[in-house]
């Protein structure tokens, strides 16, 4: 944690206070342990919210100049009084060990690391830190007084996080005198300063919104230039008189048809301008827009539609072959086709029906982790502060076009439709049959003059490929958005090779958080490791906490939170999950805050780094183990364009890391294992690669991990058949 890492080591000393030594000395004598095990289970519990691990380890010196024990120690959740015991138990088979092999020692305790990070000094003199240590924590006497001194690494932390960890350490030794007996889990170590820092300095900047809805804003823009373009689609064009008139029409016709205040209204059309219309439609009747996609199979789209308890249907023929099947288990289930809308001849002026900043907007449903979708239901307030984030951050104005490439049923879908039209931009709908053809697709690109793209990463490193053997200028495009799953450090490093002044942005959030809360605006490859998610967008709070809620350490890894206007209001119609994911936060009153499964850290220039997702942490061999980590490893390797990493099964049920990686050619296996062992530990190096020419992917263009777990476990049986016939 620094921000200048400069080679050196620098000391911190914080003096116990007398009060406090004299109640951990009683206590100590209490529990019948050594003053040490008392510090040295504040120790453990500090590198416990460090790491965020319950399991930790340590190194521990038994006397000054001497080489440190290998100390495991657990945090599991317990009292503090049996951490102490676990603690005191620990440090007395280290003394009863401190003449025993180290090496023999590790090995005992499973410890296959190299050195320690930190280590553990119950007394001074301990010499100059190890080559691998970053971390050295003293127990020294001077005047009477006990004083915990830390020798540290500059290139590693910096002065300010050296004294946050004094700190941490003198707030465990507080929390165990004050209630042995309280559950230590429970515990913050973290100072009111750090709190305020996390909760209000960390979040995104203030800015005030309109106090209108997006409709509203739209229609304000076609007033003020009725004749400009305002969507493109193929050779249609519609102009901002057009689009809205469209819309009116459209929104009166659901309105005749009973229509009433956050009524559903699903929109099953292709991506069109019709599609455009509908979805504006909806927002002005006051209703809540849920995107379909007409090729869905018919029982997802029944699903769906029975979830969000919808009762009018918008679509079009040639959309309705999956729909009619639908609509068969759905009798009450109303649908207007868009063309007898318009036939209707509604008004074509603005409706005026009144829309709350809280009313509901949209449904997106997404896919759950048991199988059964989830329909998250987002407000206006949070769409419209999503809407300005992209409008401020990709600098989205007058005449600028935005290009709409992602599947309806996406939901950024919703912000490349809508954005340009609250600030008299275009957007321009690329037709699917263009994006499935990428030199098409970079064609349309120029020839429409797009400013503004979102891509996913698999999509883009297509692009990027066809850009590099065909080099071409892109005179209009300014910014490329990148989202829906990790940027990888390889693909920003080509992009900026080969587009050095377009800016690549790291786009983060969910579905159930108005799309994204966080932006990383690059103009060029960041220093980092892996490539930030960037600081929190206008008006949104993000956290990265433990289990309880409570912020961790800053720069520890947590579970990234979120609070604030851009929590939706939770999945529609599913309390047991809505309860589970949605909750009020603890810091701010009156908040929502919503809980996902991913996991970061803050770094020292606040921003959010990425971490994984906890479904995506595994163990092998007994190592906890991040996928993404070993991932980027993977595209580090010359030659290696895409690659993911999943987890197989042998029939003794052990677990072993199979990778699929994209290249020209195949890579020698050899060469793979070499390359990842050079930056990770060897229980991380994936134990078969497979070459592919192509990934598969999902329906939103993610690599589809359960397919790639299936084809390792065919590959693993037909190599295991093949061998057993030799």
């Amino acid at each position: 944690w620094t921000l200048d890492p400069v080679a050196g080591v620098a000391e911190h000393e914080a003096t116990i206070p007398e009060d406090l030594a004299a109640a951990l000395r009683e206590l100590a004598n209490e529990q019948m342990v050594s003053l040490t095990s008392v510090l040295l289970a504040a120790h453990a519990k500090v590198l416990a919210a460090l790491c965020g691990e319950r399991e930790v380890a340590t190194g521990y010196l038994t006397a000054p100049g001497g080489r440190p024990l290998p100390c495991r120690l657990s945090t599991e959740p317990a009292s503090w009084r049996a951490l102490l015991r676990n603690t005191g138990r620990v440090e007395s088979q280290l003394r009863a060990h401190q003449d025993y092999p180290v090496e023999d020692l590790k090995s005992e305790l499973g410890l296959t690391e190299p050195s320690f990070e930190t280590v553990f000094a119950p007394t001074a003199g301990g010499g100059d830190l190890a080559e691998d240590t970053v971390l050295r924590v003293e127990v020294t006497q001077r005047g009477g007084q006990t004083v915990l001194r830390l020798r540290y690494r500059t290139e590693v932390l910096d002065a300010q996080c050296a004294a946050r960890i004094a700190d941490y350490h003198l707030a465990a030794l507080a929390s165990i005198t004050a209630d042995p007996d309280a559950e230590h889990e429970q515990v913050s170590l973290l100072s009111s300063a750090e709190l305020r820092i996390q909760i209000e300095e960390l979040a995104g900047p203030r800015r005030a919104l309109p106090q209108r809805r997006l409709h509203e804003l739209f229609e304000q823009r076609a007033r003020v230039q009725p004749d400009a373009v305002a969507a493109v689609h193929g050779a249609r064009r519609w102009s901002y008189r057009e689009l809205n008139t469209r819309a009116n029409q459209l929104g009166r016709a659901l309105l005749a048809r009973g229509l009433r205040r956050e009524g559903v209204v699903a929109v099953v059309t292709e991506r069109n301008l019709d599609w455009m219309a509908a979805a504006l439609a909806v927002f002005k009747a006051g209703g809540v827009y849920l995107p379909i996609e007409p090729h869905f199979p018919s029982e997802r789209i029944a699903t769906t539609l029975r979830r969000a308890r919808c009762g009018l249907v918008l679509t079009e023929p040639g959309s309705t072959g999956s729909l009619d099947e639908a609509l068969k288990s759905l009798p009450a289930v109303e649908r207007l086709f868009v063309g007898e809308a318009y036939a209707e001849e509604h008004g074509d002026g603005d409706l005026g029906v009144a829309v709350g900043e809280d009313q509901l907007a949209y449904i997106y449903f997404t896919s759950g982790s048991t199988g059964e979708p989830k329909g998250a239901m987002c407000e206006h307030a949070g769409l419209l502060n999503h809407l300005y984030a992209k409008i401020d951050d990709l600098r989205i104005g007058e005449g600028q076009v935005v290009a709409q490439t992602a599947p309806q049923c996406f939901d950024i879908s919703l912000w490349q439709l809508v954005s340009a039209l609250l600030v008299g931009g275009r957007t321009l709908l690329i037709e699917q049959e263009v994006i499935l053809d990428v030199a098409r697709f970079a064609d349309k690109i120029v020839e429409g003059r797009v400013g503004v793209l979102q891509l996913v990463p698999s999509y883009l490193e297509a692009v990027l490929s066809y850009l590099e053997q065909h080099p071409r200028q892109l005179p209009d495009l300014r910014y490329v958005s990148v989202t829906g799953e990790a940027l990888k450090k390889g693909l920003a490093q080509r992009w900026f090779a080969a587009e050095p002044g377009i800016k690549l942005v790291n786009a983060y959030g969910l579905t159930e958080t108005s799309d994204d809360t966080n932006h990383e605006v690059m103009d060029r490859v960041p220093d980092t490791d892996r490539i930030p998610l960037g600081p929190p967008v206008n008006n949104v709070h993000v956290y990265v906490v433990d289990e309880n809620l409570s912020p961790v350490p800053l720069g520890a890894p947590g579970m990234i939170v979120f609070s604030g206007i851009c929590v939706g209001r939770g999945y529609v119609n599913d309390p047991e999950r809505t309860a589970q994911a949605y909750l009020a936060d603890p810091h701010r009153k009156g908040q929502r805050l919503y809980r996902g499964g991913d996991y970061g850290r803050w770094l020292p220039d606040g921003k959010l780094e990425f971490l994984g997702r906890r479904d995506n942490q595994v163990k092998i061999s007994g190592f906890r183990i991040e996928i993404g980590e070993i991932e980027n490893a993977l595209l580090r390797v010359p030659g290696v364009r895409d690659g993911a990493v999943v987890v197989a099964e042998r029939a003794d049920q052990s677990k072993y890391l199979v990778a699929f990686y994209r290249a020209r050619r195949p890579l020698e296996a050899d060469v793979l294992h070499g390359r990842l062992g050079e930056s990770l530990p060897e229980y991380m190096v994936p134990t078969v690669f497979h070459w592919r020419d192509a990934l598969p992917l999902t329906a939103n263009s993610k690599i589809d991990t359960k397919t790639l777990a299936a084809l390792a476990a065919e590959l693993d049986r037909k190599s295991t058949r093949l061998n057993s016939s030799h």
